[in-house]
This record gives C-alpha cells, structure tokens and sequence, in this order.
C-alpha cells in the first residue's frame, strides 16, 4: 500500500494527458464558450495535484499507523527492504479502497449505506429484539467487513458483533479509522480524481469529502465490538458458536461460494440466523489460474436449502450501488437478491 498512489505517480499520469489546446484549434474552442483562463490545463493539472497531495497524505497517515500490526518486523540498519513494483491490480485496490471511506465513513456514502446496512440491521433487530431479550448476549458476525461500519453500528446497538476481513487495503484501513479517528469530518480524500470520464462539470472531478461522519470511539463502554484478519473459511471453525451472521456484497467474493456456504451453516447455532444481501458478481471469473465456481441465484438456492437451511424471508429485485460516485454521468446499479436462512 506504500506509496502505490502517490503525488508522484499521479502527476506521471497527468502530464501523460496532450494539452486540449494542440488537439482543439482555436476556431473550436470559441464553441466551448469558456474563457482561456478556465480552459488552461495548467489550472486543473495543479488542482488535481493538490487533492493528490491531499490523498497522499492521509494514506502515509495509514501506512505509519499500520507499521505494527501483525507483529511486524522492521528491517535492520543494514538491510535494503526489498521494493516491489506497483501492479495494476494493487492500484485498482487502492483506488477501490479509498472509495470505500465514501461508502463507510463520510456523510456523502450515507444514502448507499443505508441502501444495504439498513435492511440487514432492521432484520437483526426483528429476529433479536431488545425488549424480548438481552441483546448483549446476542452474537453477530459479519463477513467480509471492509471498513467496518456494519459491523460497529450492529455493536453500536449492543449486540455482540465481530467483523472478519482478509484484505490488507481494508484491515490497514479500518484499523485507522476505528482506532486512531477521533475527531468528526477531519480528514479529508478526494476519491474522483482517478476518473477522467463522466463527469458532469469539471469540479466534479476533484469533489472531496470528509471522514469520519461520526467518531469511531463513540462506542458505549459495555460495547463488544473487534475485528478479525484472515480468510473467512480457514478462521471460523468453531461449530455452533454464532447466533447471526449478516452478509453484505461478500458470498460473491468466494472461489467457491459453496464453501462460503457450508462455513455459515457449520458456525451457526442450532436456529441461528444468517441474514444475505448482495448481487453475484463473482470476483474470479475470468481471472486467469483463479477457481472460480459461478452459481446462478437459481442454483445457489437450491444449495442453500440442501446445506441445512430454511428460508424464513426472500426479497428480489433490491437495487443498490456499490461505491458508486453519485454525480457520475455513468453509475452501476446492482439487482440484488436478499434473504434470512434458519439453520436446522
């Protein structure tokens, strides 16, 4: 994650852009019917560069805070740390991650957020009501956690609830927004500057937004909230350990859903709940040396059902979006299925 995005890179990425003024002639450029001072390229590449800055800063922020995790080892006075070119894939995750502070942790990803986390939350509480029990003995998991905020506002409401995730974008990332984020809306990252297309005005581009909405330590003190790195699949292996697990845009993210599947079943308590919601957009297709197994909704049905579960509520048709820009002329809207097995 170090330095894979930096102020230096992006400008490489910038100059590498003609100016629009050797490709548009002047008789042309009348048409666009702005002035010269609004036109100059120079005024935008500095404004992207800016908020490039502005990026860089808070991912070193990230980086410095992650140095000890996992029980890192620092290399010795002597000893060159071994420097690994960034990939295309490790840039596109890095892209994909800051986006993720929008869907997560500002006021901007609010409406997406609500879209997702809402529904689950609703049927957490429909199933485990704090009038009717005590809810501090309830124990959620979620899978495929991300930045965490589904996972902390099902703790928020004093459920036991533990979030899982096995990316090192995302672990690194949630760390230092739940762990080292006090203040409400005091950082800042511009997550559109990588695009260059779709863009109703030109502002829109560098559109920044702040995190985090709310502070992350804001917990109640008898809160029972953590965070688990590793593979979903090889960590969870205790047998009937869990009340509820809450999916959200994760089973896709399987090489193998069944797996996925049988894991839920396996962890879940006898009468245990595991709430989905998500599209099937399955992350290995097409990827070369990648198993991949591909169900259709159909099928995945049908598996669910012969895994040993009851489907208590079916929802079609769910439409959300996934860290999606929302002044973006082009926005991908995915048509999810949602539902709520019962183990038996």
């Amino acid at each position: 994650m170090d330095h894979i995005i930096t102020k230096e890179k992006y400008s490489i990425v910038l100059k590498r852009k003609p100016d629009w003024k050797e490709i548009i002639f002047g008789e042309f450029l009348m048409l666009l019917d702005i002035t010269e001072s609004m036109f100059r390229r120079g005024s935008s590449v500095q404004s992207n560069s800016e908020c490039a800055n502005c990026n860089d800063e808070v991912l070193q922020a990230i980086v410095n805070n992650s140095i000890h995790m996992f029980e890192n080892t620092e290399y010795g006075d002597m000893e060159e740390p071994k420097r690994h070119p960034s990939s295309t894939f490790d840039m596109d995750k890095l892209k994909s991650t800051i986006k993720q502070f929008v869907r997560d942790w500002s006021e901007t990803g609010r409406a997406e957020r609500d879209s997702c986390y809402q529904p689950i939350i609703k049927e957490i509480q429909r199933l485990f009501p704090s009038d009717r029990c005590d809810v501090s003995t309830v124990s959620v998991l979620v899978p495929g956690a991300g930045l965490g905020r589904l996972a902390w506002e099902i703790a928020r409401l004093g459920y036991i609830c533990q979030g899982n995730e096995w990316s090192f974008y995302m672990l690194f990332s949630s760390n230092f927004v739940l762990n080292r984020c006090e203040k409400v809306n005091s950082l800042t990252l511009y997550p559109w500057i990588h695009q260059f297309s779709n863009h109703k005005k030109s502002s829109d581009q560098t559109r920044a937004i702040q995190f985090p909405d709310v502070n992350p330590q804001s917990l109640p003190p008898t809160s029972d909230f953590s965070m688990v790195a590793g593979d979903f699949v090889e960590v969870y292996t205790e047998q009937d350990s869990w009340d509820c697990v809450a999916t959200c845009f994760f089973i896709d993210t399987a090489h193998n859903v069944i797996e996925y599947i049988e894991t839920i079943w396996k962890i879940l308590k006898p009468g245990g709940a595991w709430i989905n919601l998500g599209p099937l957009l399955y992350h290995f297709e097409n990827m070369a040396n990648e198993l991949s197994v591909e169900l259709s909704y159909e099928d995945l049905k049908a598996a669910i059902v012969n895994l040993g579960f009851q489907i208590e509520v079916e929802r079609e048709s769910v439409l959300a979006t996934y860290t999606e820009n929302e002044h973006s002329m082009l926005r991908i809207c995915h048509q999810h299925q949602s539902l709520l097995g019962e183990k038996i």
